[in-house]
């Protein structure tokens, strides 16, 4: 793995269709931090579910980030174009008995859960001491008991029993694509990422991504997990609620918008160089020193 000597962070959008404002927001506050610590800053585009792919979508973000300032400091990078490294990643993971394949469906799992009395969609383990002749579905990572704790930057200690609030967690789908848990530390781990900045939903999957860290050999990056935009109704914008796009119509108002969301005051400067010069002084004073 890289050595991580200065600060490597990076935005990975999926390409499931163009940016909106939420996700406009992470790439916006993973940039500033970057740039902040005078790091690098990276873009990596998450496309290993290809049936929910859009083409084209990939170009569409590159596009907006672009207007909005925001490029990568390296070529970007296509999940797509390294299924020989999460293969074999996956396969010393086998070897060493770390995951195990997982005949269980969906259906059964519930049913199992509720007849635990676990939280429903908790992988009760199943499968662990093997499938009992039937052929595996998916492949699991099997987790640890101990709890994984880490404190991130916005939201402070974080404390998670993997195994009991999760369960031992899918790293091959049952379709044979790579399951996000193992493709996002296998990528961060080998682009030498340090910080991670993105939305408040993915700050459950935080601890079982560090024990996939520690089960390949790579560090932890600090984390800072965001406040993420919702509707008018209060719910998360999503591409599967069909939030708009984000636009570069006003890029200076949505600027504005956005900085006011993550605890600014509006800074209404003339053009958008201005305005990311008075963020990065604003952000640096605020959050460069935790």
């Amino acid at each position: 793995m890289p050595s991580r000597t200065s600060y490597v962070g990076r935005f990975a959008p999926s390409p499931t269709g163009p940016l909106h404002l939420g996700s406009l927001a992470c790439a916006m506050a993973s940039w500033v931090d970057a740039r902040a610590h005078e790091g690098t800053w990276l873009v990596r585009i998450e496309d290993i579910d290809p049936p929910r792919d859009i083409p084209g979508a990939d170009r569409l973000i590159l596009e907006l980030l672009a207007a909005y300032g925001m490029t990568s400091d390296r070529a970007v990078v296509w999940q797509h174009d390294r299924n020989e490294r999460y293969e074999e990643i996956f396969n010393d993971l086998k070897d060493r008995h770390l995951v195990y394949g997982c005949a269980c469906t969906r259906g059964e799992i519930f049913a199992a859960d509720a007849q635990l009395g676990l939280a429903r969609g908790v992988y009760p383990g199943t499968c662990r001491n093997g499938t009992q002749g039937r052929p595996p579905r998916a492949w699991r990572f099997a987790a640890t008991s101990d709890p994984v704790s880490f404190v991130d930057r916005w939201c402070g200690l974080q404390t998670q029993n993997v195994e009991k609030e999760t369960g031992d967690f899918v790293v091959r789908r049952a379709d044979g694509l790579w399951a996000y848990q193992l493709a996002v530390v296998i990528d961060d781990a080998d682009a030498g990422i340090t910080d991670v900045v993105r939305g408040q939903d993915l700050l459950d999957n935080t601890p079982r991504q560090m024990l996939l860290q520690r089960a390949i050999g790579a560090a932890s990056p600090r984390y800072m997990h965001i406040p993420l935009v919702t509707d008018a109704h209060g719910d998360k914008l999503s591409k599967q609620r069909k939030a708009a796009a984000a636009t570069s119509e006003d890029r200076l108002g949505t600027l504005d918008a956005l900085w006011v969301h993550l605890g600014f005051e509006r800074i209404g400067a003339d053009n958008v160089n201005a305005f990311w010069q008075e963020a990065i002084n604003q952000w640096k004073e605020r959050w460069c020193s935790i």
